[in-house]
């Protein structure tokens, strides 16, 4: 019988969001086991938020201390089973050096780098079409969590920030975000301050501009071409930006981690791609609306465009179908353009 579990998904943000309802599924069918998680440092305080983990394995640093460390803290516990859910040779050496009895991960088809299934001791096919989300269930099923239940299980927050932000009597608000760790995942910021515009003159929405280190120049030029529609937000921690998301009417963002914590804390979204597939990366609420250049993008998940930079994937993005899919996508959340 399997008593203790080791997660491997050691980042990005975004991808940790979509490794939750795996997880989630993983505690409904095991509710007395162990599921410790093997984490990147920089996304603890993130995991520290999800009460199905019973704790967390941090990988402290990148070098070969850092791994001597992580092999030191897996190897005092005797785990039945290790997940990697990244497909990573990284990822797949850390499940392997745990010292699991079982190492499990996906189909070489389905990995990221193939090599990493040498370290498994079970494959598990997946469909190679299915949305990230969907993988993610079809591996935790094959070990016993069936179901079909879509859980993101996060715990409560508090954050003083927002709550002075916003104010006692705030007017209802969409999140925008022109920020992304990758430069051709960002739309211009003038364009979102033309959505900003639409939000408050068609729908009666603040527009609240998220922006994260080195961004605060990116939120303050979508501010000054909104003529007063959007306001930016205060500097947020994690905390402070899911009590801001959970506040919020709606998101418009590119591919980043701010829109998949929105969406998993169930704040309807219009999603901007270009170099990566929504169909693969997306929001996975049928009734959120993704808008997609990937079909004709010629730099697929890559982080900066081949192309020039006045061509980039983002920028043939035009604030029309922004704004109808904004429409679509509040019409189905029965938003009304007044408080509700």
């Amino acid at each position: 019988m399997t008593t203790s579990l080791l997660v491997v998904r050691l980042g990005s943000l975004g991808d940790l969001v979509h490794t939750l309802p795996a997880v989630a599924a993983l505690r409904r069918a095991f509710p007395a086991a162990t599921i410790d998680w093997l984490v990147d440092a920089p996304h603890r305080d993130f995991l520290s938020l999800v009460p199905v983990v019973s704790s967390l394995v941090v990988l402290k640093e990148r070098g070969a201390g850092g791994w001597l460390a992580a092999r030191r803290d897996l190897r005092s516990k005797p785990y039945h089973l290790a997940i990697d859910f990244q497909g990573l040779l990284k990822s797949a050496a850390l499940a392997w050096m745990s010292g699991a009895h079982r190492v499990v991960g996906f189909d070489r088809p389905s990995l990221r780098e193939p090599l990493a299934s040498l370290f498994y001791s079970e494959q598990v096919r997946v469909d190679p079409k299915a949305h990230v989300v969907q993988k993610n269930l079809q591996l935790a099923a094959a070990l016993g969590a069936t179901g079909d239940a879509l859980e993101f299980p996060l715990g409560p927050v508090t954050s003083g920030t927002v709550a002075t932000f916003l104010g006692v009597a705030a007017a209802p608000y969409a999140l925008v975000n022109p920020g992304a760790a990758w430069p051709n995942k960002r739309w211009p910021p003038d364009r979102f301050g033309e959505i900003s515009r639409l939000l408050r003159d068609r729908h009666g929405l603040a527009a609240v501009v998220l922006w994260g280190p080195g961004e605060e120049g990116l939120a303050q030029a979508v501010v000054a071409s909104s003529d007063g529609a959007a306001s930016v937000a205060p500097p947020t921690g994690l905390h402070d930006l899911i009590a801001l998301a959970r506040g919020a009417r709606l998101v418009v963002s590119g591919d980043t981690g701010p829109l998949h914590i929105a969406a998993a804390v169930g704040v309807p979204a219009v999603a901007l791609f270009g170099p990566t597939d929504p169909a693969r990366n997306g929001p996975w609420d049928a009734s959120d609306v993704s808008i997609s250049k990937y079909a004709t993008c010629s730099c697929h998940y890559e982080r900066r465009c081949s192309r020039d930079l006045a061509q980039w994937c983002l920028a043939e993005v035009q604030v029309a179908e922004v704004a109808a899919a904004i429409d679509e996508r509040l019409t189905r959340a029965g938003w009304s353009g007044t408080a509700q």
